[in-house]
């Protein structure tokens, strides 16, 4: 169902956790696909060889994207192996506690720098290559903490509320260009991200418990949504941000 051969996809934070499953499946799916890491070269190398055990390439670029001239160089990269970019995973971010009142400045400006400004960055270098070639699709991961607010961790669901808004208003701009733009907002997720959460087995009890599935989803379970709107089946929706959450948070 999923035909995404002759694709070239960007995928950022690609190494692990939700970005990397999202390169596995779109290289299952036929799609050709790059992505950068920040720092563990060997997971990069490993994913390189699972892509190319699935018939497909991959490129493996180490970027920091809350910086415009590495952002840039990552976009250049691609360009310049496959003279475009169809689809663009905005997947990097990080996630961490802060307790307003006593929230230091430098960590909401590295979440905003990394969970913004990065998305800012690669997708302003990314769109004249879709325009160009008059077809894109641009999938924003954000999290229902930017839905529904999320206590200790405020910065990070202010960067992702703004995702949102920059989701929707890209959909409304970009849509005469032939390129959609939508959101994947994940809940809790079974990623390295949530392990040291994760750890305490009764913490992990309460959270399977408040989902109406009653489990904790994997990070495949992000990819498929997200796999999906990079194809043809969704061709006719932008503007969107298709909670991925179990039933966790019921909210459009």
């Amino acid at each position: 169902m999923f035909d995404l051969k002759e694709r070239k996809a960007l995928v950022t934070g690609g190494s692990r956790g939700i970005g990397r499953a999202t390169v596995l499946m779109l290289a299952r799916a036929g799609c050709d696909t790059a992505f950068n890491y920040v720092r563990d070269a060997a997971a990069a190398e490993e994913v390189k060889t699972l892509v190319g055990a699935a018939g497909r390439e991959c490129l493996a670029v180490k970027a920091d994207l809350a910086r415009e001239e590495e952002a840039r160089g990552l976009v250049e990269v691609v360009s310049d192996r496959w003279g475009r970019v169809d689809i663009l995973v905005n997947n990097a971010g990080i996630w961490t506690y802060g307790e307003m009142g006593a929230l230091p400045a430098a960590v909401w400006d590295e979440t905003m720098r990394i969970n913004l400004d990065g998305v800012f960055h690669v997708t302003n270098a990314v769109v004249p290559l879709m325009k160009a070639h008059r077809w894109g699709r641009i999938i924003n991961v954000t999290s229902t903490a930017a839905v529904r607010g999320e206590a200790f961790h405020s910065h990070y669901a202010a960067s992702k509320g703004a995702l949102h808004s920059l989701t929707k208003s890209l959909a409304a701009e970009l849509g005469p260009h032939n390129i959609t733009v939508n959101c994947v907002a994940p809940g809790w997720v079974d990623t390295d991200m949530s392990a040291e959460s994760f750890s305490d087995p009764s913490f992990r009890r309460m959270i399977e418990e408040s989902i109406p599935l009653k489990r904790i989803p994997s990070a495949e379970d992000i990819a498929g949504p997200i796999v999906f709107l990079a194809s043809d089946l969704a061709r006719h929706i932008t503007g969107a941000i298709l909670n991925v959450n179990g039933g966790g948070v019921l909210s459009g």
